[in-house]
């Protein structure tokens, strides 16, 4: 399982999922609900699909399904980002921090952490 696999909404209720733990179908999509709308079916059917990847799992609890994640949140991360830097930017991840630091509003705090973490390594 890698994060090409997953749709935007899907990685938005493994989100929930990561966040939360263990959750039924009516917290997530009232989670994802607070964000954009999206009907409770939609979210059944995703958690349906991530299942079959077997990127979630369920148990049954008082004849609710109660959902958890079966991959890790750094593992998914770890791949899109670098699928991201090899798809788009050639394999060069200075190309990606360029690309952010000359085409995106960085508040003054991110890059204080990013100066730090140049710095440190």
């Amino acid at each position: 399982m890698n994060a090409s696999q997953l749709g935007r909404v899907q990685l938005q209720i493994m989100q929930v999922l990561w966040d939360r733990g263990r959750v039924n179908a009516r917290e997530i999509t009232d989670a994802l609900n607070q964000h954009s709308n999206i009907a409770h079916s939609t979210v059944q059917t995703l958690l349906r699909q991530l299942e079959a990847k077997q990127a979630v799992a369920h148990d049954v609890e008082d004849r609710t399904f109660v959902f958890y994640p079966l991959i890790k949140e750094d593992k998914v991360t770890r791949e899109a980002t670098r699928g991201l830097i090899n798809d788009i930017f050639d394999g060069s991840a200075a190309g990606l921090v360029a690309y952010l630091l000359e085409n995106e509003k960085i508040p003054k705090s991110e890059l204080q952490q990013l100066r730090k973490l140049i710095n440190d390594e």
